[in-house]
């Protein structure tokens, strides 16, 4: 039977998204908090354009893009949109070394491009001409786990050769090789990982570590200087997984128990508040005990503050990845993938790890890694370790339907 996606977006769905792009993944760590780079986030009018126009009927899962003309045996080019702060530069901000490198061993320019800011505002950008199955005028592109499932859903995102990506099959962590929406990664490799732990200030426990939920709802001692997150999949995934459920497999009525769960820690004033990612601030100052937090920030805090420490649950811990794709259309497909080849290298993916500081996932890295720093190397929080892996969940993928109706419930949660 094939599936169809609704024209809109419910006003729960779009809710959820001004929440990310303002303070919350969209605005995430590198992109902001250590360059200070101010993330573009989508005006309501952007949104409401975004919705406006009618989306095709989701394609079946075999019905993916139909092959563009390939034109990377003439034209040695590739056209790269990412994140901002998301890729190597050397001293003089201008060079990015590892693509330097990459031209020179293959030959192939690539035109590099910092213009996504924040999904929705992107897919925005590109949606109009994958619709109507034009070339977007990208090769490849970095997108996060549910626009990625959006546009393979869609057809609009092409099947990737395996052959020309030895580097990435062979290397590719476990814990990132068969999301739900992308199953054995036939359309997309990840280009970072992206980790929900738990942080906490020591100087503002008295010196006590801080491990789980439970802890986090229960423990009078942190009444009132508890956070957890306006991003629903971290907060509620987080709170499944304390309470012995898969995230990657759990029903409404999991759902519902977890946010009664958080519910009773609103009532009772043990949650201070639900943020985005201006937590950092009030962490490092301690009005903010403990926290969930994303691992990217963690990292940076204690570049500064010795007194922030981190856990990871015994119950596990949210993870998502950013991912690249090749849209439907591309001119240079087969370059692309060379390119995605070669940042599983593993010399190449340490460089990229040793500068961006998320999680890489690239499967021994670690040994490329501590000859550029061992202390990157020795990090779990950028390369985890088979305790820390075995712990990883991915929140499981969301029927529109769904999506619409745990949006709801968790707005009313936070108050949004």
């Amino acid at each position: 039977m094939e599936h169809h996606e609704p024209d809109r977006l419910s006003a729960a769905q779009l809710a959820a998204m001004r929440r990310s792009l303002t303070s919350g993944r969209g605005a995430l760590t590198r992109r902001s908090l250590l360059r200070a780079s101010g993330v573009g986030a989508l005006t309501l009018g952007g949104l409401a354009g975004l919705t406006g126009c009618g989306i095709p009927p989701a394609k079946r899962a075999d019905t993916a893009a139909v092959p563009s003309d390939d034109h990377s045996d003439r034209e040695k080019e590739i056209n790269f949109s990412n994140w901002t702060e998301y890729m190597d530069i050397a001293e003089d901000e201008k060079t990015r070394p590892t693509l330097a490198e990459f031209g020179k061993r293959t030959g192939i320019k690539v035109k590099y491009t910092e213009d996504i800011n924040d999904n929705v505002e992107f897919f925005g950008k590109i949606r109009p001409q994958l619709a109507a199955g034009q070339d977007t005028g990208r090769d490849l592109i970095v997108v996060t786990d549910w626009l990625a499932a959006r546009m393979i859903r869609l057809g609009w995102a092409q099947k990737l050769d395996a052959a020309r990506l030895p580097h990435a099959f062979a290397n590719l962590s476990p814990q990132f090789r068969n999301p739900d929406w992308d199953p054995g990664r036939v359309h997309s490799y990840p280009w970072t990982g992206i980790s929900t732990v738990i942080a906490y200030n020591t100087k503002a426990t008295g010196g006590r570590k801080v491990d789980s939920v439970t802890q986090l709802l229960d423990d009078p001692s942190l009444k009132g200087r508890v956070g957890f997150l306006t991003e629903m999949r971290d907060t509620v995934g987080m709170t499944l997984l304390d309470q012995g459920k898969d995230p990657a497999d759990f029903t409404t009525a999991d759902y519902d128990a977890a946010i009664g769960r958080l519910q009773k820690g609103v009532d009772k004033k043990q949650i201070r508040r639900f943020t985005g990612n201006d937590y950092t601030s009030d962490l490092d100052k301690g009005d903010l005990a403990a926290c969930l937090a994303w691992a990217g920030d963690v990292i940076q805090l204690q570049a500064d503050n010795p007194d922030i420490q981190y856990a990871i649950p015994a119950a596990g811990y949210i993870t998502s990845s950013d991912n690249l794709l090749v849209p439907a259309k591309a001119r240079h497909k087969a370059n692309a993938e060379k390119l995605i080849d070669y940042y599983y290298e593993l010399p190449v993916a340490a460089q990229l790890a040793a500068y961006i500081s998320y999680v890489c996932p690239v499967e021994g890295v670690k040994d490329e890694l501590a000859k550029i720093d061992q202390a990157l190397a020795d990090n779990t929080l950028i390369v985890p370790d088979k305790a820390m892996t075995a712990k990883s969940h991915a929140f499981r993928s969301l029927s529109s339907e769904e999506e619409t109706a745990y949006e709801e419930k968790f707005a009313k949660l936070i108050g949004a």
